[in-house]
């Protein structure tokens, strides 16, 4: 029973092997965008500091940290107002 091997065998074992192929080239350096699709949410406030996720793409992975902060800290307000005690318009205090 023959087992077949991956890669260049040469016919004549005197003779060398075929170079492997060069590795590809890496990328350009420098930051790509994801191409992550954002869902909007229908709250437009919780809409617009997603979108601001998208201002990373742009970045430099080091300055990823002010956007994620930047949106977390949006977010936060947005759920925290939710919470809050709704002020009375001016003719709604009924005695």
């Amino acid at each position: 029973m023959t087992d077949a091997q991956s890669g260049s065998v040469p016919d004549d074992p005197r003779e060398p092997a075929a170079p492997a192929a060069a590795p590809a080239a890496e990328p350009a350096a420098g930051p790509a965008p994801l191409g992550l699709v954002r869902t909007p949410t229908g709250h437009a406030e919780v809409d617009a500091h997603l979108e601001r996720l998208a201002d990373a793409d742009d970045l430099a992975a080091d300055g990823h940290v002010e956007v994620y902060e930047d949106v977390h800290r949006g977010l936060r307000e947005a759920l925290d107002a939710l919470d809050a005690t709704p002020v009375p318009g001016p003719y709604e205090n009924r005695s």
